[in-house]
């Protein structure tokens, strides 16, 4: 595979540190295809003005944050606003110290782009609004920007397109604040566009700071932070994107909080989630958490716990490990099969070899040994991930390379014996020890 060696360093040092690479992620998706075609549909449904909420459950190291950023990738791709956290004890969706506000700010800090993806948009998206609103004008109206009457104009456009927002909960502070920051663009003043952004990036910690500054008697604080949340996916709708799709990963962190009503407060504010998606009180937004299969099932401390959540997202009695349903607000991560996990490796060997500039060595009778040898551990059957799996596929391959006197087979352990007996030659014999 011919990938920049920008790329190629991200996917190889992530992988090998145990996290998921932000790039690069097309180059080594291997499987999980109905997983995404489930979600890529509920992308459709949210383009078309609806909105979606899932659960991605599976152990730790099972693809779960994988596959979150493998549809930030394909999201914005299609022309999403994707914003994306991890809950941590700081960072929760509702808490008495500002643990709300702040995931709000690290989602508001990650907002991305197809041609902002690692975060920080929101200038981005702002400027490229003003400046088509401006064209408009010009276009459509034959308006100069030397008119006397083109900043007129221009607000008047400007009210015509977020005029519907005001009906919104807070709606009327947020478009009014759009506008100011319309108006700082088109005076180049640089310091109100700043204060603007400030405020929509929940940074002022007063009313009377946002009052003095941008005259404005509100911010946005631990309870309303998500209503925002709702603005922004119609306006970023309004300004010429598909969407916005939230991407919330390790909810665990709710799962451990050792305070029984605060874990309540936390999955009340998930069931308003959910429930606004899907009563058609959110549009153009889609919701995604990731999450172990204990802090969802656990009837004592997880989700679960929360009767209304509970009744809501339980698996219908017809399906099962054999029969999934996909169209569930659960989606729960089976394991990768051993054929995708082979596929996998030769995908990194590849990676590996390119990046690293040296003729490729190992042979895909090599990687069924090695595979073998990772599957063949006792516990392996229920413990073993695809995280520990190919950090240790990356380690043997930088071992390999670093010492290219020693044999592949001889770092792995002797390869089984292949015999042809049976009429299979050796490669043959190994996909059949291998059950593959």
């Amino acid at each position: 595979m011919q990938i920049p060696k920008r790329i190629a360093s991200a996917v190889i040092n992530s992988l090998k540190g145990g996290v998921v690479p932000r790039t690069g992620l097309p180059y080594i998706t291997v499987g999980r295809e109905a997983e995404i075609d489930a979600l890529l549909r509920d992308v459709e449904i949210i383009s078309d003005g609806g909105a979606s909420f899932r659960f991605i459950v599976g152990k730790y190291g099972s693809g779960k944050s994988f596959l979150l950023q493998t549809i930030r990738s394909h999201v914005m791709d299609r022309g999403f606003v994707v914003v994306d956290a991890d809950l941590s004890p700081e960072r929760r969706l509702q808490g008495t110290k500002g643990q709300g506000l702040a995931t709000y700010k690290e989602l508001m800090k990650n907002m991305s782009t197809k041609t902002r993806p690692d975060g920080g948009a929101l200038s981005l998206i702002l400027d490229r609004w003003i400046s088509s609103v401006q064209s408009s004008v010009m276009t459509e109206k034959g308006i100069s920007p030397e008119d006397p009457g083109f900043s007129a104009a221009v607000d008047r456009a400007i009210a015509g397109v977020i005029g519907s927002l005001s009906e919104m909960v807070h709606g009327f502070d947020f478009t009014r604040l759009l506008t100011l920051y319309c108006h700082a663009c088109t005076g180049s003043d640089d310091e109100t566009k700043a204060k603007v952004v400030k405020w929509f990036r929940g940074e002022y910690t007063t009313k009377t700071e946002a009052k003095n500054d941008l005259g404005v008697n509100i911010i946005i604080t631990d309870d309303d932070w998500y209503e925002y949340l709702k603005l922004f996916a119609l306006f970023l709708k309004m300004a010429g994107y598909s969407g916005m799709m939230i991407l919330i990963d390790e909810l665990v962190n709710i799962y451990k909080i050792p305070n029984a009503i605060t874990r309540q407060y936390n999955y009340e504010k998930i069931l308003t989630m959910y429930n606004d998606t899907l009563q058609g009180k959110a549009k153009y937004l889609g919701i995604i958490m990731g999450g172990t299969p204990q802090c969802i099932e656990d009837t004592r401390r997880g989700v679960y716990s929360y009767e209304a959540l509970r009744s809501r997202l339980s698996e219908s009695r017809f399906g099962g490990e054999e029969v999934r349903d996909m169209m569930a607000p659960v989606i729960r991560l089976t394991a990768l099969t051993y054929e995708e996990m082979l596929v996998l490796t030769e995908k990194l060997s590849d990676i590996h070899a390119g990046l690293f500039g040296y003729a490729q060595r190992i042979t895909q009778e090599e990687m069924v040994a090695f595979l073998q040898s990772e599957f063949g551990r006792i516990g392996a059957d229920s413990h073993i991930t695809p995280r520990e799996v190919i950090r240790d596929f990356i380690g043997l391959l930088d071992i390999a390379f670093q010492n290219p006197s020693i044999p592949i087979a001889k770092l792995i352990g002797e390869l089984p014996e292949t015999s042809s007996d049976d009429g299979e030659d050796g490669e043959g014999a190994l996909f059949a020890e291998f059950d593959i």
